[in-house]
């Protein structure tokens, strides 16, 4: 079992930061990309940031120059940095990973969901 544990969540003004991370933790052989996904009420989930085990990154369009995930892969753990936030990034983010859980399984984990409220 794998499990990802999120943190970081709260409420922040416009213009504000905020970190999150997420850890990993169980049966984990080696943990090849991690990212980050946020669901805004009426709106698809969708990505915000990736980073592969070559610590190569993508964002949103949305996101580009604001935000930078980044990875400690001796802590198994991802992290998102946000600054610049405004009331479109108010959503629920959650924590990604793809995992091989042995030299032969692998699987997608989903952390639990961290509250982000962009308010003045």
């Amino acid at each position: 079992q794998v499990h990802l544990v999120e943190s970081g969540g709260g409420l922040v003004q416009p213009g504000g930061s905020l970190g999150l991370s997420c850890a990993a933790s169980g049966s984990i052989f080696s943990i090849n990309t991690m990212g980050w996904y946020r669901q805004a009420p009426g709106k698809q989930r969708e990505l915000v940031a990736i980073i592969n085990s070559g610590a190569g990154t993508d964002y949103a369009d949305s996101v580009k120059g604001r935000f930078t995930i980044s990875r400690d892969n001796d802590r198994n753990t991802v992290y998102l940095q946000m600054n610049r936030l405004n009331y479109e990034d108010t959503a629920l983010y959650y924590c990604y990973a793809y995992i091989h859980t042995t030299q032969r399984d692998w699987g997608q984990f989903w952390g639990q969901g961290s509250q982000v409220t962009v308010s003045s």
